[in-house]
């Protein structure tokens, strides 16, 4: 029993140390963090408007183009890690399947970039 006991020793003393510093992170800036927030720094901001103005209101759909293309090319990231961790073992169909999604994801971002999408005026 004492021997399985130990092999969590190492478990217990990481998990312990990771308390202790988070712990010891949060007082630190609770301590260390100055408190003279102004009007504009406390104020509700969402999607570049006030949040509590009229639901009629036109609001930029820029700002959802940006988080929509944001999404998109941070799922290809997703989907690149795994691929490049197994590359020696992918066989050339999952090579050029991915060279192909790769491909069709640059011309997206091409054509976006073409139409201005990127550029904030």
């Amino acid at each position: 029993m004492d021997d399985l006991l130990l092999e969590y020793l190492p478990i217990l003393v990481f998990l312990g140390i990771a308390l202790g510093l988070g712990l010891i992170l949060l007082l630190a800036a609770a301590v260390i963090a100055v408190r003279n927030p102004d009007p504009e720094k406390v104020s509700a901001y969402e999607c570049g408007f006030n949040a509590f103005d009229d639901a009629r209101m036109k609001f930029d759909v820029r700002f959802y183009l940006v988080a929509i293309l944001f999404i998109i090319f941070d799922l290809e990231i997703a989907f690149l890690f795994p691929w490049a961790v197994a590359l020696k073992d992918v066989s050339m169909v999952g090579f050029w399947s991915m060279i192909a999604f790769l491909s069709v994801l640059t011309v997206g971002f091409a054509y976006e970039w073409k139409k201005g999408a990127l550029e904030w005026e």
